[in-house]
């Protein structure tokens, strides 16, 4: 499912991430912990793809992420620590936005976000504009939006 081999990262001289293999199976629930600067984020985010690894590979479901990243990244749902939400559309209006990186059918996808609204109990207020969240409000629908697409891998 998720395979690190031999992942390399370096900014210049410095080395953020020195030589990872892990193997994960579908399942598997799996966490970096580490003090501030150990490489846990750099890490992550080669796995998703924002970042390109110096050497080594990120294989998701068989997909070497540097060969294919679409279709890699298609099978990823990122959760960044950070959100970036558009704060003039409703937590709806984010959804169907977010919805339109992956090739959903609106029949299918209006079922999805549906489900998701009910199973991270966002419907009270999923309807307003998005400048009106908390963090917490805001976490919930990047969450709700890296599940649309039932992703065989969720990072975060």
């Amino acid at each position: 499912m998720l395979k690190l081999i031999n992942l390399v990262k370096k900014f210049g001289s410095f080395i953020a991430v020195n030589d990872i293999n892990i193997e994960l199976r579908p399942g598997d629930f799996f966490g970096f912990i580490g003090q501030n600067g150990a490489g846990k984020t750099t890490t992550i985010k080669m796995i998703t793809g924002l970042y390109s690894a110096s050497s080594g590979k990120v294989i998701i479901n068989g997909i070497d992420i540097s060969r294919d990243p679409v279709k890699a990244k298609a099978l990823i749902g990122y959760i960044p620590d950070q959100p970036f939400i558009y704060e003039k559309l409703t937590g709806r209006e984010f959804l169907y936005f977010s919805s339109g990186l992956y090739s959903i059918s609106k029949e299918v996808l209006t079922k999805k976000i549906k489900t998701t609204i009910d199973m991270l109990q966002i419907g009270s207020w999923i309807d307003k504009r998005t400048e009106e969240y908390s963090q917490g409000m805001k976490q919930r629908i990047v969450i709700a939006s890296a599940l649309l697409h039932d992703p065989a891998l969720l990072c975060g």
